[in-house]
């Protein structure tokens, strides 16, 4: 909708919100599922939309990182090129284009700014190599060779301060590297053709005691688990220490475009220990990784689902009568829409975006800072170029 239209619906779920509350106020259930909904409606709605230009192609991938005096946003595109932005000013202030074929993945290095206080960022690319760049000396910090064909995805870890990344390939295989040493440690093996998404579990599965948890292993990754998509139309899970595999899921007819880990953050709204998968069957999916079992499959989206991630948003959810976490998802078919994770009904809401089309999504949590308002955006790589900061 335009924006005055936008206005006007604005206008009228409001004065049906305080109606309600005299009208239906003896359904007290009933009013507060549909208030509860309807006001994540009116706040997706009423974003403003931000525009990052610079790609001349599709943005593949998107990351950020936050500091005491605001953000940064990083990108990776099919131009072959990573670029740094300030969007307090709305420009690109690094351009890295070292890469000789499409940039898939960009990975703010954890490990590096708190070990050495420097902001480096790591894409992977179908040149085969992973390479860091040091932001502010605008230069190249290492290249990591070692995969035999292109370098879908990257993850850092969330143990060891992130001195540990993995990388799904082309090659079927997923990398283990040390970030402190650039060496590569071990493969994972076990995919039958291209592992397209990676990443890091959140939580240790087999000991609580975080304290200790670090100490123990080869390299202080005991418990922790790596998950990853494959065009073999399976998610896996791994062991980091064993490096072997733990589970297989079975359920996508299509490519596993994207994989990712419930946080620590979603325990008391029942997304803890699950993966949330997006793929060309045009589905995603919610598993369970301590059953080993799908626990809900949303359908909606007419293309490639090519993007999911956990929101920071929550809902009444009625059937439950409890709080569900929102999740998103972004598709070829150029829409960006919403589900209630504890529903497989349709989505909550969904917002097209015809004009550019959108390959890569990512919520930007900000903390209120003097020169910041802080809030929750939702930044989107579009297919021509652009970069969009809903916020």
């Amino acid at each position: 909708p335009s924006l005055s239209e936008k206005g006007e619906i604005k206008v009228i779920l409001n004065y049906w919100i305080r109606i309600s509350d005299i009208k239906l106020g003896w359904i007290s259930d009933f009013d507060r599922l549909v208030a509860n909904y309807v006001m994540f409606f009116l706040f997706l709605i009423s974003w403003a939309n931000q525009i990052l230009t610079g790609h001349s192609s599709r943005v593949c991938s998107i990351d950020y990182a936050t500091f005491d005096d605001g953000y940064l946003l990083f990108s990776g595109s099919v131009d072959k090129t990573v670029r740094v932005w300030n969007p307090k000013t709305n420009k690109q202030i690094q351009l890295f284009n070292g890469h000789s074929d499409f940039v898939n993945c960009v990975k703010f290095s954890p490990y590096h700014y708190y070990n050495s206080r420097l902001n480096v960022v790591c894409s992977s690319s179908n040149d085969r190599t992973i390479r860091f760049w040091n932001v502010k000396h605008k230069k190249e910090l290492q290249i990591c060779n070692g995969h035999a064909r292109g370098v879908t995805s990257i993850a850092f870890s969330s143990f060891g301060g992130g001195r540990y990344l993995c990388s799904g390939s082309d090659d079927k295989t997923i990398g283990l590297w040390d970030v402190e040493t650039f060496n590569s440690l071990c493969a994972f093996n076990g995919h039958t053709l291209i592992v397209r998404c990676v990443d890091f579990s959140p939580l240790q599965s087999n000991n609580n005691n975080h304290n200790k948890i670090t100490d123990i292993g080869v390299i202080g990754g005991n418990g922790y688990t790596i998950c990853s998509g494959s065009s073999d139309k399976t998610v896996r899970v791994w062991d980091v220490e064993t490096t072997k595999q733990l589970i297989v899921f079975n359920g996508h007819e299509d490519f596993v475009r994207s994989v990712k880990y419930g946080s620590n953050e979603l325990v008391n709204i029942g997304c803890a220990n699950t993966i949330l998968s997006g793929s060309d069957d045009k589905s995603i999916r919610l598993w369970d990784i301590r059953s080993g079992e799908q626990v809900q499959k949303f359908d909606g989206h007419t293309h490639w689902v090519i993007a999911v991630d956990y929101s920071p948003f929550t809902v009444d959810n009625f059937d439950i009568g409890g709080s569900s976490n929102v999740i998103c998802s972004a598709s070829v078919d150029c829409t960006i829409r919403f589900w209630d994770i504890r529903s497989n009904k349709s989505e909550l809401y969904a917002f097209n975006e015809q004009r550019n089309g959108v390959f890569c999504l990512k919520f930007l949590q900000l903390k209120k800072s003097n020169n910041d308002s802080g809030g929750i955006y939702l930044c989107y790589g579009s297919t021509r170029g652009p970069i969009h900061i809903r916020g």
